[in-house]
């Protein structure tokens, strides 16, 4: 599951592409929204623990919204490197290189053609040059022409 959420390397099915996003999405952002609160409670403590100090209670208010800010900043990294990730790994199952991703930095155009290709098309059958097929299947059967 690492490997698959992390590493630019190889390639995935449809399938994984699909549940990794969805799974992967749903558990950070739940994961994000517990820290958050713990970071909200914890302030909170501190604020009524400063017993009605003005100064006290602006600086944890301060403190909370640096980690608050530190969180969300890590939290968009996090998506942000396993949604690249994920989608290296569709773009070389269809025999694209890497820098197909770049094509979502074409205004409406591009995230419509990277969802296409990336999360309907089916992928290059048997191996190719990122690895073999995540099916399973190796590869068409040779032609009477080629024999």
């Amino acid at each position: 599951m690492m490997n698959m959420l992390f590493s630019f390397n190889g390639r995935i099915r449809r399938t994984n592409y699909w549940l990794a996003a969805i799974g992967s999405g749903l558990a950070l952002t739940l994961i994000f929204v517990v820290i958050l609160m713990l970071v909200g409670g914890a302030g909170a403590l501190a604020a009524g623990a400063a017993g009605g100090n003005s100064g006290a209670v602006n600086g944890a208010g301060a403190g909370i919204g640096i980690v608050g800010i530190l969180l969300m900043l890590g939290y968009f990294v996090l998506l942000f490197w396993i949604s690249l990730a994920l989608q290296i790994k569709r773009w070389h199952d269809r025999d694209k290189s890497a820098v197909w991703v770049l094509i979502n930095f074409i205004p409406f155009v591009g995230a419509i053609w990277s969802l296409v290709e990336c999360g309907f098309m089916d992928g290059t059958q048997g191996p190719n040059k990122y690895g073999p097929s995540p099916k399973g299947i190796a590869g068409p059967a040779p032609t009477a022409a080629a024999a």
